[in-house]
């Protein structure tokens, strides 16, 4: 997947808030998101239900899917 949205490696239509929470939380690249579940993604300050749906297709484009709940990939 290309760069889009000023540089970071996530789909476009992310919330400003949902890239600074991945930021803090040292979630650079859609492999870091696939170590971590939704709910532990949720817990996240900024980040919400509806970058869960737009970065589920991306990963599933790459082969990739969200850690299931409890256990870190």
């Amino acid at each position: 997947m290309t760069e889009a949205n000023s540089g970071h490696p996530f789909p476009p239509g992310m919330s400003r808030p949902a890239l600074q929470a991945l930021e803090v939380a040292g979630i650079t690249t859609l492999e870091d998101v696939a170590r971590h579940s939704e709910a532990e993604l949720l817990k996240l300050h900024g980040f919400g239900p509806k970058s869960i749906r737009i970065l589920r297709p991306a990963l599933e484009q790459i082969g990739l899917a969200f850690a299931e709940s409890g256990k870190k990939q």
